[in-house]
């Protein structure tokens, strides 16, 4: 369907879910009665043309639990009127033209998921969700939020899921982080972090969560009379029919995706995929120091991207715990030493990257999915060797054997004397044959004595020259 939407459609007085999501429909939705007697509950016009500022006019519903206006054409700053949505459980702005500072009023206390992603947002956080602890999805990806990731971020207790990625977020990783312990999904990739990296990361424990996979929003389904029948009498077919079919409308509608870099790809993940996936993405930032080793204990990590910062020292051995990981990226840092051959442990890697570093030695034995990575997974590092590189290993070198010291002493003693004698001897063999020459040859002789005489004048002259200068520079 597409065109202008009638305003006939706001008309009803009895409507409590809107669902025109998934057209074609224009038109700036500022200029709609969408507010109907505080029964709207639901509200989905994404993926349409919709344009002009956000609607005002619905935020005395004070029963709206889920707003959905993204993909559309929507501009200007999030409205302060948006604080009074205290009963909101879902909101998606995602994908449109929106700006401005969220309102640091903004913290519905039972918010669960909030995607403002690839708008033109900016400032800092402030205190927006601050008392958001219900909140599970939070992402505020591909805006232009400025200042420090605030450590209150430590208090939103169920989150699960925090992408803050291709912003301008600056300062340190708050160890806050490592109070979450249902967080899951963690993306602060592409912005200007530094500071070297909080080891208690090591402690997360990435458990399975299907909360983050949905919005859980049942309540919101049907109306209240039909909910109450359908509870008190379990539900006659008929309206057990409707409670199903509407419940699986609402389900595709709740259905959270979430976008996560992994394995060189943007991958959408959704349903009971999401539930299981784990990663962690610190990439393109200015991370220092070390790589913790803390990191090996992240045993159900499934994704981990370090690449693109200044990290220093050597791969941790400890990652070889990492046993269920299936990509790994610790390229472009300053890494050295060698590649934990104990990396080979690891059956479950499928991407794996230490390019541009300066790590030397062997490469790891071919064997499990280490005999699948090719060259690129490892060009850049001068001194490294060893398949699939081109640069064959050398043998290895017998090495030296120590000379005492007191035989260095008299090899050292021995070379100065001879040194002596050879210098004495051919110093005096050389003023002798000049003396005999210039004796014997009467003509060498007189070119002898002029060349002196020359070199005396020049030096005279050079020396009153410099006299008069020196003498007029004093004036």
């Amino acid at each position: 369907m597409g065109g202008q939407i009638s305003t006939l459609v706001f008309n009803s007085s009895t409507s409590e879910y809107l669902y025109l999501g998934g057209n074609n429909f224009w038109g700036k939705i500022s200029d709609f009665p969408l507010y109907r007697r505080n029964l709207w509950t639901v509200l989905d016009l994404s993926n349409n043309q919709f344009s002009g500022m956000l609607p005002r006019s619905f935020i005395n519903s004070t029963n709206l639990g889920a707003i959905d206006l993204s993909k559309n054409h929507f501009k200007g700053p999030i409205p302060r009127d948006f604080c009074k949505l205290d009963e909101l459980l879902y909101l998606d702005l995602s994908e449109n033209n929106l700006s401005g500072y969220i309102p640091s009023c903004f913290s519905p206390p039972s918010i669960i998921h909030v995607h403002l992603s690839k708008n033109r947002l900016s400032g800092p956080l402030t205190y927006g969700f601050y008392n958001s602890s219900s909140l599970v999805t939070m992402d505020l990806g591909d805006n232009s939020f400025t200042g420090s990731i605030l450590n209150w971020i430590g208090n939103l207790s169920s989150l699960s899921v925090l992408l803050l990625r291709a912003n301008h977020f600056d300062g340190e990783l708050p160890v806050q982080l490592c109070l979450l312990e249902q967080l899951s999904i963690l993306d602060v990739s592409q912005n200007q972090l530094s500071c070297p990296l909080p080891s208690c990361l090591g402690n997360l424990t990435f458990k399975e969560s299907s909360q983050k996979a949905s919005a859980n929003l049942g309540y919101l389904l049907l109306p209240g009379s039909i909910q109450k029948a359908y509870y008190e009498t379990m539900g006659p077919p008929v309206v057990h029919s409707m409670y199903t079919l509407l419940k699986g409308y609402w389900t595709n509608f709740t259905e959270e995706v979430i976008e996560f870099a992994t394995k060189n790809m943007y991958y959408g993940y959704k349903g009971k995929i999401l539930s299981y996936m784990s990663g962690i993405d610190l990439s393109n930032n200015n991370f220092v120091g070390a790589i913790p080793p803390e990191f090996g204990n992240l045993s159900e990590i499934l994704s981990l991207n370090l690449s693109h910062n200044n990290l220093t020292g050597s791969i941790p051995a400890t990652f070889s715990n990492l046993k269920q990981i299936e990509s790994l990226d610790l390229s472009y840092n300053s890494l050295n030493g060698a590649i934990p051959p104990q990396l080979t442990e690891i059956t479950t890697l499928e991407v794996f990257s230490v390019a541009h570093n300066n790590l030397s030695g062997k490469t790891p034995e071919r064997k499990n999915q280490f005999g699948t990575f090719d060259e690129s997974c490892y060009e850049g590092n001068p001194f490294l060797c060893g398949p699939p590189l081109q640069n064959n290993c050398s043998e290895e070198a017998v090495p030296s054997q120590p000379v005492p010291d007191d035989e260095q002493g008299d090899d050292g003693f021995i070379d100065m004397e001879f040194f002596y004698i050879s210098f004495g001897v051919c110093y005096t063999a050389v003023v002798m044959t000049i003396a005999t020459v210039l004796y014997i040859n009467p003509y060498w002789r007189r070119r002898w004595l002029y060349f002196i005489e020359d070199c005396i004048d020049t030096c005279y002259y050079f020396v009153v020259a410099s006299f008069h200068k020196f003498s007029n520079f004093r004036r």
